[in-house]
């Protein structure tokens, strides 16, 4: 079954609130830590637009969870001191829900779509014409007696936020000029991600426990500031206020059982059930999912983007595999290793 509060899954918890955090995140592209590769990006793409005057060019981020893709967003409006209008792909069930937001865009206004895999077909066929000719066809009346009339729009950006971008359609995919992959940040960029938000939250933190802090947060920025904040409470609570390395140690490792790479008790079990249920795989999904009683979709967006970043799995096309690295973060390096054949 699903585990709704783990403190280290990337998406949104349902206790926590999106602007919740809104201090917290860099306001312009100067101030982000990270990903500088798609910082640089993003500096050509908003200079180049200014330079002609232009609204952005349509932008789809993808990637795991958490890694700030709807940060990277208002970033974009704030760069180009424009408005953001922000929605996400299920809230939008009707052709006539997406309309009544495109009527209300204006020159350059960029509108943000978080998991915009979920629209539904109707809607995406609405906003193929609004995003490739900025026009707008609404069918007024029914029957014989029905008209297609085509409103103009305003030359806008759709920003586009999506953990499966193969789910997206082609002709949707197509119609965004600029797609960019969100990956894992450097222990680095979380250091010093893990930093400022301890500066803008007034936390005592030693460089020791900001370091202990950010390689438990699995490169994830929304883990990040997640766990500061439980090692804060804990700190004020037991250590009057101070983030130390040991502190750290004690609320992760102890009272979250985060280890030190960042995996939890769901982590672990996962890599046991390939190793002590299936001798290490191949294995499938569903039959992973099944052994631990979670979702299969949970492991595969959330739990195994992670794991293969260790290079703790291996996918094959006969299903996942243990590595030996896996055998050895458990403390399992003198059973037998998982077969080398397996693994291509």
């Amino acid at each position: 079954m699903s585990q709704p509060n783990r403190q280290i899954d990337g998406r949104r918890l349902p206790n926590e609130k999106p602007n919740l955090d809104a201090a917290l995140r860099p306001r312009y592209l100067k101030d982000y830590v990270g990903q500088e590769r798609v910082v640089e990006n993003l500096k050509v793409l908003i200079e180049a637009a200014r330079q002609r005057a232009e609204a952005l060019d349509h932008v789809l981020f993808y990637g795991p969870p958490g890694l700030g893709k709807t940060t990277l967003a208002h970033v974009l409006a704030n760069e180009m001191d424009a408005n953001i209008k922000t929605t996400a792909g299920p809230t939008i069930e009707r052709a006539g829900d997406l309309a009544a937001i495109l009527t209300h865009q204006r020159a350059h206004d960029i509108l943000f779509i978080d998991e915009i895999h979920r629209l539904g077909r109707p809607v995406e066929e609405v906003l193929y014409s609004a995003m490739e000719d900025f026009v707008l066809d609404i069918v007024i009346g029914k029957g014989p007696a029905a008209k297609n009339v085509r409103l103009n729009l305003p030359r806008f950006t759709v920003v586009g936020a999506t953990t499966r971008l193969a789910l997206l359609t082609a002709p949707l995919r197509d119609r965004f000029g600029v797609v960019i992959r969100m990956d894992f940040y450097s222990q680095d960029a979380m250091e010093a991600i893990v930093r400022r938000a301890a500066q803008k939250l007034k936390v005592k933190a030693e460089d020791a426990g900001v370091t202990e802090i950010a390689r438990r947060s699995r490169g994830t920025p929304r883990v990040a500031l997640r766990l500061l904040k439980r090692v804060r409470d804990y700190a004020q609570v037991r250590a009057d206020g101070l983030i130390t390395e040991e502190v750290a140690s004690e609320c992760l490792a102890g009272l979250l059982e985060i280890d030190a790479l960042g995996l939890d008790d769901i982590d672990r079990r996962v890599l046991l059930a390939i190793i002590e249920n299936f001798d290490g795989g191949p294995v499938g999904l569903e039959t992973i999912a099944a052994s631990i009683s979670e979702e299969s979709d949970t492991i595969m967006d959330v739990i195994e983007p992670f794991l293969l970043q260790l290079g703790f799995l291996e996918r094959t096309p006969r299903g996942r595999v243990a590595t030996r690295r896996a055998y050895e973060h458990l403390g399992m390096a003198d059973q037998t290793p998982p077969r080398q054949d397996t693994l291509f």
